[in-house]
């Protein structure tokens, strides 16, 4: 699939295309996120949230692994995996009921589960670029492939 690469200046860039990304989502999508520490995962992710219509905080849910806003349209799950040390955790967790057709699911530290996980339809790759990041954005199935056409 193509990728797309983007600059993204600041936090307040990030923030803004987490919006953009926000107004293109549909329902069953599978979003991973990956970058380094620092990179900005989360930082997208409330910007995706709080478009939605999230007005609270958005922290990464490193500690409790996921973090459920079942109020937004679509609801939202977001997920971060850094503390998973392998893949029986989700499982044990119940991992495959967040992951349905009506649902988003935003997983950071993706590559730590892989195999608990379902394919994603966009895969998100942030690195430090400077005083800024560059953003890859690569569709990796029919509905990733929209959701790219529609942030065009």
């Amino acid at each position: 699939m193509i990728e797309d690469s983007l600059w993204m200046a600041d936090e307040a860039s990030l923030v803004a295309f987490g919006a953009r990304l926000a107004g293109a989502l549909e329902p069953g999508l599978v979003i991973e996120l990956s970058g380094e520490l620092g990179a900005g995962k989360t930082t997208l992710s409330r910007g995706i949230i709080q478009a939605l219509g999230h007005t609270g905080a958005v922290k990464s849910p490193t500690y409790t692994l996921v973090e459920p806003y079942e109020s937004l349209t679509p609801p939202v799950y977001h997920f971060d995996l850094y503390r998973i040390s392998n893949a029986d955790e989700l499982i044990h967790m119940g991992i495959e009921d967040y992951f349905t057709p009506a649902t988003v699911c935003l997983i950071e530290w993706p590559e730590r589960c892989q195999g608990a996980l379902p394919p994603a339809d966009v895969v998100i790759t942030l690195t430090h670029a400077g005083s800024g990041r560059q953003l890859a954005l690569r569709a990796c199935s029919a509905a990733g492939d929209t959701l790219k056409e529609q942030l065009k």
